[in-house]
């Protein structure tokens, strides 16, 4: 491996990507950091001067593969290194409306980016993990991935990241490569934040911890999971969501 560890977290601009940029920071590993919103390229250098390790913010159309494939060139050259040994994919968005309501515009940015962009990026640092036998895959998908009224495309694009981890965790096993999902519930982020207030609290009203989640929630039990003391476990599925089922 190399002297250090360095990681790709997409969507990191704000929300929970940012906090598991700045959480893989605090443990000595260097991050780029990959968003449609140019306002990463700050981000990352606030995380680099608040925690010491070395940052880049990258601005990336993660549903374009070719966007992709220059961010991982682009994040090689900045991070001298042959190779990445973490990939967080935590890139989504949400455009809910009822089925019959939805449009095919609706529908299609949904799938491209919550379900293409596992794939657009995952396909670039996989060959480097081969090569050096070693690597971390985390994909960020949703309990909603269980069916939620009015987001039949978000769903749609979430479930189709578990199948996607269940099957490449299997088949990276022998490359000591773990790929597993976490499926955050009620996270405080700005896309929450946009859900109006009596659907807010119908959602703590189903959480059994009387509260909803933070960022730093799910941050923390990613950096577990790229850790080393998670290398025994691939192919899980796990929620982040204090106890709440769908």
């Amino acid at each position: 491996m190399q002297e250090k560890n360095v990681a790709i977290v997409t969507g990191s601009a704000r929300g929970i990507g940012r906090a598991i940029a700045n959480k893989l920071a605090t443990k000595g590993i260097h991050v780029a950091l990959g968003d449609i919103d140019p306002a990463v390229v700050e981000v990352g250098k606030q995380i680099s001067e608040q925690t010491g390790s070395k940052l880049e913010g990258f601005v990336v159309d993660v549903k374009d593969y070719n966007s992709c494939s220059n961010f991982y060139r682009n994040v090689l050259s900045a991070m001298e290194c042959d190779h990445v040994d973490i990939l967080v994919n935590n890139a989504g968005i949400n455009r809910d409306a009822l089925f019959v309501n939805m449009t095919e515009q609706q529908w299609d940015e949904v799938i491209k980016v919550d379900l293409y962009s596992v794939f657009n990026c995952t396909k670039q640092v996989v060959p480097g993990m081969i090569k050096v036998n070693h690597g971390r895959i985390v994909n960020v998908s949703s309990m909603s991935w269980l069916g939620n009224v009015g987001q039949a495309n978000y769903s749609a694009a979430k479930a189709g990241v578990i199948g996607f981890t269940k099957t490449l965790s299997k088949e990276l096993a022998r490359y000591n490569i773990t790929v597993n999902a976490v499926c955050p519930g009620f996270i405080d982020t700005p896309m929450t934040r946009a859900v109006p207030e009596n659907i807010r609290q119908k959602f703590l009203d189903r959480i059994p911890m009387r509260r909803i989640g933070l960022p730093e929630d799910v941050a923390n039990f990613v950096s577990l999971l790229v850790s080393e003391e998670a290398s025994y476990v691939t192919g899980e599925v796990i929620n982040i969501s204090g106890g709440m089922t769908i």
